[in-house]
């Protein structure tokens, strides 16, 4: 559903915001994958453009330093651009980050057999990862996420260049991945120490030759959070009652916990909350399910997500302008998030814009049997003189089309 690129551009020129798919176009291979790929699809939820991410190699690495952190990159080092990313978001690959989850496989490679790959187990496991597999000069594990892989891969390369061992790693979707990928590296930029990894769908490395010391590399202390509200919650009130809010809040709040949500910020009764999470992908998962959620129970709501309690509550802030701005589409559902240097939002329709979306993805003949016979009634109207009962003719297909 993702590539009709018409109706992409009607509903982008309506909304003022680039419209980069309808639905996706991601296969899934799992019933986890299947159920939010059909969720996708049925509610013909849209990716939207805020603010186009910048997508560079310079800007690359800015995103690596940010979220590595500056003290875990050593001073000399070499970046390398293997395959260069495209300037632009595909929406497939985000839906595949989002359902998959963050943990990534590292694949490490010594240059000769030696004792550190047991002090190599040692810190792996200390950082939450798992062994998978290992020999006396590889080994492969999978970390919590990819920056985690690369903020540990990086601290090995350094015990390796202190103690005269070349060390290649590499970081990837699956173990598979992860070793392609260090033979790459290997290929395209020799037999040097240093860590490839992907970012946006380029491939990178970073070369480190001089020997350095990180201490005790630790992770960055970013957090996720996500700030909920209903839209309009004094319509809602007036239609359910205060006590269907209350109840649909508590069931929101109750499934952010089960999610791994920190809730923060709520009050019995109230229609917003904040809550923190440890990763944007769950935070992201958290915030569409429980936008098709309420959606289901009649409400809409906008959800902004961010690395503070501000920065979430402005996306949501953010959320509700863009829905006021295409209040022509009735309301809307907003989840807003940044994505490399950019700002996105996944935009759950009404059933309205739903309704016209399925029109003229799926009923193309339909509609165009239907402008023919418009065309046709209102030319013989006007060659009798009648030509204002045109409109009526348009009033009276129109909704036949959006019922047949």
């Amino acid at each position: 559903m993702s590539n009709h690129s018409l109706l992409r551009s009607i509903i982008s020129s309506f909304t003022k915001h680039n419209i980069i798919s309808i639905g996706t176009k991601y296969f899934p291979t799992t019933p986890l994958e299947t159920e939010y790929v059909d969720m996708f699809n049925y509610t013909q939820t849209m990716l939207m453009e805020i603010e186009k991410a910048n997508i560079t190699t310079e800007s690359i690495f800015t995103n690596l330093v940010r979220d590595v952190g500056r003290e875990n990159i050593p001073e000399h080092h070499s970046f390398y651009e293997l395959l260069p990313a495209e300037n632009n978001v595909e929406e497939y690959a985000l839906v595949s980050n989002i359902i998959m989850g963050s943990d990534r496989y590292m694949y490490v490679e010594l240059s000769q057999p030696s004792r550190i790959i047991n002090q190599f187990t040692e810190i792996i496991i200390s950082e939450k990862g798992e062994i998978i597999e290992r020999s006396s000069t590889e080994l492969v594990a999978r970390m919590m996420s990819k920056n985690d892989a690369i903020r540990v891969a990086i601290k090995l390369v350094g015990i390796g260049l202190q103690t005269g061992i070349s060390i290649r790693a590499a970081a990837g979707m699956t173990g598979a991945a992860a070793i392609e990928r260090s033979i790459k590296f290997n290929r395209e930029v020799g037999d040097v120490s240093g860590v490839a990894f992907t970012k946006l769908g380029g491939e990178y490395a970073l070369v480190l030759d001089d020997i350095f010391s990180l201490g005790h590399s630790k992770a960055p202390e970013y957090q996720h959070y996500l700030f909920i509200d209903i839209v309009n919650s004094t319509k809602f009130i007036s239609k359910s009652g205060r006590d269907t809010l209350v109840e649909l809040m508590t069931r929101v709040k109750s499934f952010m916990e089960d999610c791994g949500g920190q809730i923060e910020g709520y009050r019995e009764g109230g229609d917003d909350l904040i809550a923190r999470f440890p990763s944007k992908d769950i935070a992201i998962r958290a915030g569409l399910d429980c936008a098709w959620f309420i959606l289901n129970n009649g409400a809409n709501v906008k959800i902004g997500i961010g690395k503070s309690r501000r920065e979430a509550g402005e996306r949501a802030s953010r959320a509700e302008t863009i829905i006021k701005s295409m209040s022509g589409f009735n309301s809307l559902s907003l989840v807003v998030f940044d994505l490399a240097n950019g700002l996105y939002a996944y935009t759950i329709p009404s059933e309205f814009l739903r309704t016209l979306v399925d029109l003229f993805a799926n009923k193309k003949g339909h509609l165009v049997s239907v402008f023919l016979a418009i065309l046709i009634i209102c030319y013989i109207l006007a060659i009798l003189g009648l030509g204002i009962y045109g409109f009526i003719v348009v009033i009276i297909a129109v909704i036949y089309a959006l019922i047949k």
